[in-house]
């Protein structure tokens, strides 16, 4: 964060000036008080000015918005970004023509940009961590309910069949719903094997 000292009269003053030098409201700065300075002797001897250690907090939300719009720009894909965020969890969601470039396959583009944006929006450890997702065309929400479907249809066939069942790789973002889908099925139970990036999950009776 940008860091520097600023005086006045007294510490409101001092904090007046300092934002009016960096044309900035009280809540994109912080402060700290370094001397409450003194009126002197009938406000005029030995009258000390207050100083005060100002520090503008980093945008976050304008620094990862920037970064991905230039990773777009480098893949020549136009998108209106938004960026909001709510309970600590920073949201970017992305609106264009472009959107699949931008998902991948199986949303692997788009999970490499939210690792990225991550990374960001964390970088300074100077506020504390935010979570971030980063979406197009609600796409994690499709996927999830993808995902719900095919943890309902593999249990039944393990039900039916008695044999345990091997899905296709997936991240640990997608397995955790797989997981979660299953863990009150009283007939089967999942567990994961394997190393990234080919860890996948196994659906099996039990016993």
């Amino acid at each position: 964060m940008k860091t520097f000292e600023m005086s006045g009269k007294n510490v409101s003053e001092a904090l007046e000036n300092a934002l009016k030098e960096l044309k900035l409201t009280e809540d994109k700065v912080e402060y700290e008080v370094l001397d409450e300075g003194s009126k002197g002797f009938l406000n005029l001897i030995g009258a000390k000015p207050a100083k005060i250690l100002v520090k503008v907090k980093r945008d976050y939300k304008e620094e990862v918005k920037l970064f991905i719009r230039n990773i777009l720009n480098g893949m020549n894909v136009q998108a209106e970004i938004k960026v909001k965020e709510e309970n600590d969890v920073v949201y970017i969601n992305l609106t264009g023509p472009k959107m699949g470039i931008i998902i991948g396959y199986r949303g692997e583009t788009l999970d490499s940009l939210q690792y990225l944006a991550s990374l960001v929006v964390n970088k300074e450890h100077d506020i504390p961590y935010k979570k971030v997702v980063l979406d197009t065309e609600n796409y994690r929400k499709k996927r999830e309910e993808t995902l719900i479907r095919v943890a309902e249809k593999t249990a039944y066939k393990v039900r039916k069949t008695r044999r345990a069942y091997k899905l296709e790789p997936m991240n640990p973002y997608e397995r955790r719903i797989i997981h979660y889908a299953l863990q009150d099925n009283e007939y089967v139970y999942t567990f994961s094997e394997g190393d990234e990036p080919h860890r996948r999950i196994v659906v099996d009776i039990k016993k």
